[in-house]
Parts: structure tokens; sequence; C-alpha cells
């Protein structure tokens, strides 16, 4: 699954998901990619920053990976189960919402396991059919795709299965 962000003529910015890079081109073409806040079909791709997963005391600084601050924030509230009720709902939506995104992946794309960051090169430059696919891959690994421009989302909720040895 490949997420892209998008920008209507009218400057909206969105978020939406495709099997491949192929499938956002044909349902471009075919019309079927709109705004949904005023349903324009002239869409194009909105400039995206890849986000990389760190360690809970690291965060992404510029190019540098460096120690975040320790400060308790709301998102830390409602992992520990304080703050208010609506963090709370909110929480527990986005949670169905990655349940949902996990089961469509695990029905709709191939299974790769360890070889996920090979088969994701193949498929990038062009040496295997172009298709969704899920696996594992180390943190290195992760990195280095999107280095190269592979465009790949780690699974939320999804437990870590393989070690970075």
């Amino acid at each position: 699954m490949i997420v892209f962000d998008l920008k209507c003529e009218h400057g909206h910015q969105f978020e939406a998901w495709f099997k491949s890079s192929s499938a956002y081109d044909e349902q471009l073409a075919a019309g079927h990619v709109t705004c949904p806040f005023c349903d324009s079909a002239k869409i194009t791709k909105a400039p995206m920053a890849p986000n990389v997963a760190t360690k809970g005391n690291q965060t992404v600084r510029g190019e540098r990976l460096v120690e975040a601050e320790a400060k308790p924030d709301a998102a830390d509230a409602v992992l520990s189960g304080t703050g208010d009720s609506k963090l709370g709902e909110l929480a527990a939506e986005a949670q169905k919402v990655f349940s949902k995104l996990k089961e469509h992946v695990e029905e709709n794309c191939d299974y790769v396991g360890d070889n996920f960051a090979n088969e994701a090169r193949k498929i990038h430059y062009g040496e295997s059919e172009e298709r969704g696919i899920y696996g594992e891959s180390t943190k290195e690994e992760t990195v280095e795709l999107m280095e190269e421009g592979i465009e790949i989302m780690p699974l939320p909720g999804t437990p870590i299965r393989r070690s970075d040895a």
C-alpha cells in the first residue's frame, strides 16, 4: 500500500491510499481521484516528507537524529490511560482505523516476509511486477528504502517481528 499527500486545484490538501503507484495513475486518469472537500478531479501530488520511525527517546530534527526532550504530552496521556475522554475516544477510533488498514493490506497485498526490502527494490526498479506487498524489514533497511525514494509505510499497530541484528 502507498499513501500519497495530494492537492486539488483549489489548494485543499489530503491523503489517499493506493495499492501501487500505477493504481494511483490509473484512478487519476479515470477521474476517480477527487478532492474530499470540493470534489475537484484536478489533483496533483503534494510534496511529502518521509516519516522515519525512531526509538521513543529520539526524534528527527532536520536531517539528524537527536534525543527528544522528556516532556509529557497529550499522546502520552492517552497511551498511559490518563487524559480527557475525547482523547481516549480519538485513540480508540484511530486503533479501529489501523486495524481496518492492516486487514485490508493483508487481504489485498502479497506477504513477502523478511524479503520485503529486496522485493520493494525489485518492484521500484521494474525487475518484478508492480503490486502491493507487505513484510518485515530492519530499521536500517527501512531508512535505506526511503533514502532511495522507494515509497513504503510501516503498518501501525503491527508488532516488530524481526530484530536489527
